[in-house]
């Protein structure tokens, strides 16, 4: 397995693929890798020639210092593991490298970043677009895998890749889970033993919703949703929203004949983590 730090090698090798005809798989990552992540990989390694993970804690997407300062870095056992189920290359810059100048670029991405994670995190889904974009022209792959974990922000990258008519293979993968149903993500490692034990209320809640949404109003499905939170003495609720799948906007009176998203953000004391499921009639 190759560790690429700058720029210009990574491209190099990737145009060096593409003249051979070689197939380029794509996934983007921030570290602190879990099975989530490997999962991405094997799909990735099992639909093209040649499979690039990057690692990089990207600093503008980020609307908490503290957030960032706490991001885990764990480049060590992340190049492990990787290399262990086959990954062919590492693109593990840094900052400098990434961001020589200032960035200034911003993108409109409608109302998918006026909801949600963009209503609590303004300018967080600018900064992964710019990394994405980034990303993208630096690796030149033809698919690129991400987690539906991060529903919106699969959402804006696909977006992302029509505003910019980019010829690249968006694949969504399903979310991977813990066998009790938290769903898998770099930031649980911060919980505490009493707060990991807690935390797969977020996926039962869910559950619970998917079913009430048969039978009840979007109104009292959220309501109930919101109680069953602010119950629990470990959560604080951001946000709960049920919302169309393609727009996100936000379901409201009348169900539609068709899945919708139910989103969800929880504090778990300074940790946040995000969910989400598919609801049907």
């Amino acid at each position: 397995m190759k560790v690429i730090r700058t720029i210009s090698q990574m491209q190099a090798l990737s145009l060096a693929a593409r003249k051979t005809g070689k197939s380029i798989g794509f996934v983007p990552t921030m570290g602190a890798l879990h099975s989530g992540h490997l999962h991405l990989v094997e799909r990735a390694l099992a639909e093209n020639d040649i499979v690039v993970c990057s690692i990089f804690v990207n600093p503008i997407q980020f609307t908490n210092p503290g957030d960032l300062e706490k991001y885990p870095r764990t480049f060590g056992k992340d190049s492990v593991l990787l290399e262990a189920i086959g990954c062919d290359v590492v693109f593990y810059p840094d900052v400098a490298e990434m961001y020589p100048e200032p960035v200034t670029h911003t993108y409109d991405f409608g109302m998918l970043e006026k909801v949600m994670e963009g209503l609590y995190r303004a300018g967080h889904f600018n900064g992964v677009a710019i990394v994405v974009k980034k990303l993208f022209d630096i690796v030149l792959p033809h698919k690129a895998y991400f987690g539906e974990k991060d529903y919106q922000q699969l959402a804006v990258i696909q977006s992302l890749v029509k505003l910019e008519s980019m010829d690249i293979e968006i694949i969504p993968c399903p979310i991977v889970r813990e066998p009790d149903g938290l769903a898998m993500s770099s930031r649980n490692a911060r919980l505490t033993p009493e707060q990991r034990k807690a935390a797969p209320f977020i996926f039962e809640t869910l559950v619970k919703a998917a079913q009430l949404y048969k039978s009840r109003s979007v109104e009292l499905v959220i309501d109930t949703v919101c109680e069953s939170i602010a119950a629990n003495p470990d959560m604080e609720l951001e946000y709960f929203e049920i919302s169309d799948t393609e727009t996100l906007a936000p379901i409201r009176g009348e169900k539609p004949h068709r899945p919708v998203v139910a989103c969800i953000a929880v504090y778990m004391g300074q940790v946040r983590l995000i969910d989400n499921m598919i609801f049907n009639l």
